[in-house]
């Protein structure tokens, strides 16, 4: 029997695709990886050994379904994976630039720098000090990191590219995002060092501060829209207007709060180097530190995702109904979002820990109240 027809073969019980396949582009992409190698491993096992069950088992319907779930999850985190590569290289070109100076070398463009980076940080040497508290070390920056890739994967590109698509998806991702502040300040704390203490504490007055304009701001899209579905939130958008036109002091606060949640510069406060050598990342080095600075990343990424979902349309072309390839119309909001936090590095000096928590609850939170009115007030005119 030849490859291809093992490829084929299905239990005649049970249909041969999930219903997902019909508009889950990675649960689709997930099946076809595990039809070919399902296939080749079932041709192969009954080329060697003829007429056994295990052959005909790898490509049943069961095992696909469960194999094609696991390969999905895997294709949505490895083009995750390449969007956080591309954002550093376009970080660092850009801010090249803006100091006018060589950013990257190695690679077509430079782009292997990250790649060349990487790998120099994960082959250094794992040092836990010996006076840390080790559970509280290592799992509050596994979590820190966890949970940031795990939000990424969560976000939709398009209306067929999703892992899952979750009635209530926005409050699930704020809920998940709003876990780092007290991860980071276990983390700073089971250091045993006052340097990562100082940062773990300013870290989780600052998040916490910036939490609550930006929850105010959850809650006037979701008000606007009349859900937290994701996909309910765009297709509002794409019957109506870009929610940035009537909540454009909304998008404000979300823009400057996320700068601060993903603790960008100018709000760098709990790292800090020229004070608190590196705050609450000190003495994590090797590759803790090397998925601390990606987990920074995925939480811009994150940001910036949210803040094309909520406020640009999501994966909406303007002034048309038309979904023109939408994964990358979604992707190149998110890229001129991220742009933005790159010019407001480049541009804005840190500010002092004072001014953060000033501009958190003095400036932001009144602002979001404001944005939550105007919104209150189009609802109960009609206009929306």
């Amino acid at each position: 029997m030849s490859f291809w027809d093992w490829v084929t073969i299905r239990d005649s019980t049970a249909n041969t695709l999930s219903p997902f396949d019909v508009y889950n582009l990675p649960y689709a992409v997930g099946h076809g990886l595990w039809d070919i190698i399902g296939g080749i491993l079932a041709w192969l096992l009954n080329l060697i050994f003829p007429g056994n069950g295990v052959s005909i088992w790898l490509v049943g319907d069961a095992v696909s379904n469960a194999l094609a779930l696991i390969l999905m999850a895997v294709v949505v985190f490895a083009v995750i994976f390449v969007v956080n590569i591309t954002m550093i290289w376009a970080e660092r070109k850009v801010l090249g630039r803006i100091m006018d100076r060589r950013a990257t070398r190695i690679g077509p463009a430079g782009y292997l720098q990250n790649i060349a980076d990487g790998l120099k940080t994960f082959l250094k040497e794992n040092i836990i000090p010996d006076k840390a508290d080790k559970k509280g070390y290592m799992w509050a920056v596994t979590l820190v990191i966890g949970s940031a890739i795990l939000v990424s994967g969560m976000i939709p590109l398009s209306p067929r590219w999703f892992l899952t698509d979750y009635g209530v998806g926005l409050l699930i991702i704020y809920g998940l995002f709003a876990v780092a502040p007290f991860m980071i300040l276990v983390a700073g704390w089971s250091q045993n060092n006052k340097y990562s203490l100082l940062g773990g504490m300013r870290a989780a007055a600052q998040m916490i501060s910036y939490e609550v304009p930006m929850l105010m701001v959850f809650a006037s899209v979701v008000l606007m829209a009349g859900s937290l579905n994701i996909n309910d939130i765009v297709q509002f958008q794409m019957d109506n207007t870009w929610f940035i036109v009537p909540q454009i002091i909304g998008f404000v606060v979300f823009l400057v709060a996320t700068i601060a949640e993903a603790e960008r510069i100018p709000f760098d406060l709990p790292e800090a180097e020229a004070e608190l050598v590196e705050g609450w990342q000190t003495e994590y080095g090797g590759m803790k530190w090397g998925l601390i600075m990606l987990g920074d990343y995925f939480r811009g990424y994150i940001a910036c995702a949210l803040g094309a979902i909520m406020f640009l349309g999501g994966w909406a072309v303007p002034f048309t109904d038309s979904l023109i390839i939408p994964e990358i119309v979604f992707l190149l909001k998110v890229f001129l979002l991220f742009f933005v936090m790159i010019w407001v590095r480049g541009t804005f000096a840190r500010i002092r820990t004072d001014q953060i928590l000033n501009i958190g609850w003095k400036v932001l939170l009144p602002l979001a109240v404001l944005n939550l009115l105007v919104v209150v007030l189009l609802k109960m005119g009609g206009v929306y």
